[in-house]
């Protein structure tokens, strides 16, 4: 195996166009796994972690915010994008032992493209926009089109994702997940939830239920329709109950080694009433 490590964009795109079937790391957090167990054996890897330009975040002028995908998860656990975007932060604290998280990237998490990633139903919910850019040209992708299914995703072989934008919402966000212990754990079941008080809607994103990340559409437009968003300071627990019963209909879990459908299903439910109840105390 051959390990290219470019000091910049331009440098990593002469080392793709050179050995254009070469896998594309960040932090390497999910490919060693796949190397170290014999599951994948590539010729040929370009490692972007040193690449500072991937590295950076900042604020827009449009009340957006763009994260370079070699952010690692450590930088989003504080400060002012823990402050900005909460949710993100409570993701990026379940992502494995903080040395997983000084190294794992949400740039990683896309390449990857699980669904049970614990930054993807963040952006899920936050209707994030996904920057690609190959030697030629560049794109932005709704995070909606850009994950296709189980690892799987929009990206050409020729591009490399150079970042996010998500905006910044009016209002509460969370998530929560589910594992089979307390820390270090892989999601069984995951949700984010995010209220945007200024459109009075309400987002919730499921992890590891499905083929990919889902938005629970329905349940979102039933739960607008109970009271409103923008001005209420609690939710009826038997509202919230509802929303978490909806929630789990729309899901679509399957059985395999870490869990059964019938629990995700379960868990699901139940992590959506407990965030809508944070969110609105009763």
């Amino acid at each position: 195996m051959t390990v290219a490590v470019p000091l910049s964009l331009a440098e990593a795109f002469d080392e793709l166009s050179r050995t254009p079937d070469a896998r594309l790391i960040q932090g390497g957090t999910d490919l060693m796994v796949e190397i170290n167990f014999n599951h994948v054996k590539p010729a040929n890897v370009i490692a972007l972690r040193r690449i500072k330009e991937l590295r950076t975040w900042h604020v827009n002028s449009n009340n957006t915010i763009t994260i370079g995908s070699g952010v690692p998860y450590q930088e989003m656990e504080t400060g002012q994008l823990k402050e900005l975007l909460p949710a993100l932060a409570e993701a990026a604290r379940t992502v494995g032992s903080p040395q997983i998280r000084a190294a794992g990237t949400l740039g990683g998490n896309l390449g990857t493209c699980s669904p049970a990633g614990d930054g993807l139903p963040v952006l899920f919910a936050l209707d994030a926009i996904v920057h690609l850019q190959s030697l030629e040209s560049s794109r932005d992708l709704s995070i909606h089109d850009f994950m296709l299914g189980v690892k799987r995703n929009a990206r050409t072989a020729n591009e490399i994702i150079t970042g996010v934008t998500v905006p910044v919402l009016d209002g509460w966000q969370g998530y929560a997940k589910v594992g089979v212990r307390n820390a270090m754990v892989i999601s069984v079941a995951s949700a984010c939830l995010a209220v945007d008080k200024k459109s009075n809607s309400v987002r919730i994103a499921l992890g590891a239920v499905g083929p990919t990340i889902i938005r629970c559409r329905d349940a979102e437009s039933w739960l607008v329709q109970q009271f409103d968003l923008s001005i209420a300071t609690s939710i009826d627990p038997a509202i919230a109950l509802e929303f978490g019963r909806r929630v789990a209909l729309e899901s679509k879990p399957i059985d395999d080694h870490r869990s059964t459908a019938d629990y995700r299903r379960h868990a699901v439910g139940v992590l959506a009433k407990r965030l809508i109840t944070r969110a609105y105390p009763s």
